[in-house]
């Protein structure tokens, strides 16, 4: 990779990677190698989604691992997809999340989200119903628990440490259909929009949330974060390859929402792949595009071509 031409490139577009795994499961220094090389690539953040159960892939703490990322980097910035709320404590989540940006020289993106899969609230035992307000409630505990203030009626009882951000990390909420979309405005914190919505979609999920976050009195919000899988190739046999792999793994809860491959996913060459992200840019007002990690089958020397151009298109747009 030619890493001097894009430290020298201006980049209006900030873009981001998530990390990815083998079936093996997470290892810190394979972890870490991984941060280490997306930094030299010259990407600004690295994210960590938080899923649960399943197999030796699943990612129940993602700060945790973020912490192995942040030993071997300097500069780029670490990220959760979902860091999940209603299934923790928030004055342990407060403390765990001022520790890692710490760790990380203020480095932490905190993008925390509620949870969609019921069988998770009911292993937790947790009513799934309770998500919502769980969330609303332990974000407002954490966040004045940053703030310094008291944590015990009556006891001089603070934090510590607290954030190296003040007053903490950036916070970004996943959000999924109009009640989480409309408690986001509300907030009006940044709303990281989900990885398999068309531009329509979007377009009008921004619509709703940019009423909520007037209404709610916020002045408007600069920062719009998108996940998209990208892969940009000159070859359609290896295009159409690609979005056949995409499609197949989707999983099955899903497929209704991601029918259409063309309207989550951006596979082509340099010139398709410019004018869908300008698309985002102008339409959206896309200002972080976090693309997803590795491909399925694709050889990885292919992918790193492909991650390359990426970077190289973002620094015109």
């Amino acid at each position: 990779m030619v890493n001097q031409e894009v430290e020298t490139m201006t980049k209006k577009l900030q873009v981001g990677i998530t990390a990815w795994t083998s079936e093996q499961g997470w290892r810190a220094g394979a972890l870490s190698e991984q941060a280490a090389a997306v930094e030299k690539q010259g990407f600004d953040s690295y994210w960590l989604p938080e899923n649960h159960f399943g197999d030796q892939r699943a990612i129940p703490a993602p700060l945790t691992l973020l912490a192995a990322a942040a030993a071997s980097t300097s500069v780029i910035k670490l990220g959760t997809v979902s860091y999940l709320l209603p299934i923790r404590h928030p004055l342990l989540a407060a403390e765990e999340v001022a520790v890692l940006d710490q760790l990380s020289g203020g480095r932490l993106v905190l993008g925390v989200g509620r949870g969609m899969q019921g069988a998770m609230f009911k292993a937790f035992d947790l009513p799934s119903k309770d998500k919502r307000r769980l969330f609303k409630e332990n974000l407002q505990v954490m966040r004045d628990a940053w703030s310094g203030k008291s944590l015990c009626e009556g006891d001089s009882i603070v934090l510590a440490p607290l954030p190296l951000q003040k007053p903490h990390p950036p916070i970004w909420v996943a959000a999924f259909g109009p009640l989480a979309l409309q408690q986001v405005g509300s907030l009006g914190l940044p709303y990281l929009a989900s990885p398999i919505e068309s531009m329509s979609t979007l377009s009008e999920n921004y619509g709703l949330y940019n009423r909520c976050v007037t209404e709610a009195g916020h002045a408007s919000v600069k920062t719009v974060p998108i996940m998209r899988t990208i892969f940009v190739t000159s070859e359609p046999a290896l295009a159409r390859s690609v979005k056949a792999g995409l499609a197949a793994s989707v999983p099955a809860q899903m497929k209704e929402k991601a029918m259409h491959i063309d309207d989550w996913a951006i596979v082509g060459d340099a010139s398709y792949v410019e004018d869908k992200l300008a698309q985002y840019v102008d339409t959206l007002g896309l200002s972080h595009l976090i693309v997803r990690g590795r491909l399925g089958k694709v050889d990885v020397a292919v992918q790193q071509r492909s991650l390359f151009s990426i970077l190289e298109i973002a620094a015109r747009l």
